[in-house]
C-alpha cells in the first residue's frame, strides 16, 4: 500500500500536480521568488517553468504553554503559566511564512517580557486578583507586535 501511495505521489510531481490539504495553505515560489499562495485543493505547479514549493503553513488553531518563574513585589516566586492560542491568518500567509522564522519562540519572548514587566509591579495576592489584567496585557502587546510584523 505504502509503494502505491508513493508512486501515485510521484506520478503527480512528475505530472506537475500538488496536493494541498484542508485548513493549511502552500507557498509558490517562481525561481525563488514568492509567487501566490496556494488555498486547499489540487494544484498545477510546472516545475520546467521555474515554479516550486516553499512550504506549507497551517491554519489551525495551536495552543503554546509559556512557563515563567518571577518575583513579586513581596518577594515571593512564582511560576506563572500563560496559555496562547493562535493561528496563522490565510489573508497574511505570506507575510506569516516570509516574515516569522520561529512563531513560538518569538510568541515566548513577548509573554515572558510582559510577565515580567507585570507581576513584580504586585504583591503575590494582587497578583492572583490581577490574572485578567495581565492577561490583557499579554494579549495587547502580542496584537500590537504581530500587527506591525503581519
Amino acid at each position: 500500500m505504502l509503494s502505491i501511495m508513493n508512486i501515485n505521489k510521484d506520478m503527480g510531481n512528475l505530472l506537475c500536480c500538488v496536493q494541498v490539504d484542508q485548513s493549511t495553505v502552500a507557498i509558490k515560489e517562481r525561481f525563488g521568488k514568492f509567487d501566490e499562495v496556494l488555498e486547499p485543493g489540487c494544484h498545477c505547479l510546472p516545475w520546467f517553468l521555474g515554479s516550486q514549493l516553499a512550504g506549507s503553513l497551517s491554519l489551525r488553531l495551536q495552543q503554546l504553554d509559556v512557563r515563567c518563574e518571577t518575583k513579586t513585589k513581596d518577594n515571593v516566586f512564582v511560576n506563572v503559566v500563560a496559555s496562547i492560542q493562535y493561528r496563522a491568518l490565510s489573508d497574511k500567509a505570506s507575510d506569516a511564512f516570509y516574515k516569522l522564522s520561529n512563531t513560538r519562540t518569538q510568541i515566548q519572548a513577548y509573554v515572558f517580557d510582559v510577565i515580567r514587566a507585570s507581576v513584580p509591579k504586585l504583591y503575590l495576592d494582587d497578583a492572583f486578583e490581577q490574572k485578567n489584567e495581565i492577561a490583557k496585557a499579554v494579549e495587547d502587546e502580542l496584537e500590537k507586535v504581530t500587527s506591525v510584523l503581519l
